[in-house]
């Protein structure tokens, strides 16, 4: 077999990436859900839209302001893969 070493990282480094840009858009949809199920549980109103326009609004106001972060890292994840490809 041989050295997969640098499979592994970029396999490794890709998943850390996915996750710093994944993560903290899935964290506060879950905390924006959760906040939302515990108000309807107290005022026992069960609407379907009241959850999904609260979370649809604050998600693209999170997308809008952390956008330009997640492409950087993104594009900067991506040269780093092509300058890795062109060393081999």
């Amino acid at each position: 077999m041989g050295d997969y070493s640098p499979v592994y990282d970029v396999l490794r480094e890709g998943v850390i990436i996915a996750t710093k840009i994944a993560g903290p858009v899935l964290l506060i949809s879950m905390a924006i859900g959760l906040t939302i199920s515990i108000i309807q549980a107290a005022t026992q109103i069960h609407e379907q839209t009241i959850t999904f326009v609260p979370k649809l609004l604050l998600l693209a106001l999170i997308l809008t302001m952390a956008g330009p972060w997640m492409l950087e890292l993104l594009v900067d994840y991506t040269k780093e893969i092509f300058s890795a490809m062109l060393e081999l």
